[in-house]
């Protein structure tokens, strides 16, 4: 996991032009208390940071790699920037509202990450984790995960299990909502995901092949101008006690 993870580092351009963010319901969510200092922890090049810029006091913002975070200080000049990991956030105790980690806890290792985020969050403090997951009960999204293969992300939400309970109070909600793209959108989305990436240049290959066949064979995208794909966004709030 751990190699599959570092692997944004040196495909950190290609995750920026690919990922997307948050929809904006589930940010209003998140931020539904009105935090002031806020940390988007495994913050990556920021895809989360955006949607933060002016809704909350001081922003920060922490990823294991430099070049993700260099992506994001480009985009978002104004946040707070520190390589750092969830095993060792470099911020001082008791310092924030919130710590907001976005498609990333899967890869912390809790028993080390857990005691941190306690550290750093105020007392009454919140962690918000948030995921991004492909609606696989519709067909053709599942025949497209078939394809690239399922990611940890996806398997953690779907397993439910791995959320700090041991923190405080836990609020879940979902938001259901669709991401209109283009066949290259779609393209860059596949290769911009971490078995992809690692993957040995054939098997890129014949995954970015077959995705390509399946556009031009289902039968629910028989139409371009009107493809979609759709999202489930899953959201987590823990209340610090």
């Amino acid at each position: 996991m751990a190699e599959l993870a570092a692997s944004f580092d040196r495909a950190a351009g290609i995750y920026e032009g690919a990922r997307h963010g948050y929809p904006g319901d589930a940010v209003d969510w998140l931020l539904e208390r009105r935090p002031v200092d806020v940390l988007d922890l495994g913050a990556g090049t920021g895809k989360l940071t955006r949607a933060l810029v002016g809704r909350v006091g001081t922003l920060y913002a922490v990823d294991p790699s430099a070049h993700m975070l260099d992506q994001l200080t480009a985009a978002i000049p104004s946040a707070l920037v520190a390589v750092g990991t969830a095993e060792h956030i470099p911020l001082p105790n008791d310092g924030l509202d919130a710590v907001l980690v976005a498609q990333a806890w899967h890869w912390v290792d809790p028993q080390r990450a857990i005691p941190e985020v306690r550290r750093v969050l105020r007392r009454g403090g919140e962690l918000g984790l948030i995921w991004n997951v492909r609606d696989e009960s519709v067909p053709w999204v599942s025949d497209l995960t078939r394809i690239m293969h399922g990611s940890a992300a996806e398997q953690f939400v779907a397993e439910g299990v791995g959320i700090p309970t041991d923190l405080g109070p836990v609020q879940t909600r979902t938001f259901a909502w669709k991401r209109p793209f283009t066949r290259q959108g779609l393209l860059e989305l596949v290769r911009s995901r971490s078995y992809v990436i690692t993957a040995p240049t054939a098997e890129r290959d014949r995954i970015v092949g077959q995705v390509s066949d399946l556009l031009d064979t289902h039968p629910d995208l028989a139409n371009p101008k009107h493809w979609s794909l759709p999202y489930r966004t899953v959201a987590y709030r823990i209340t610090v006690g």
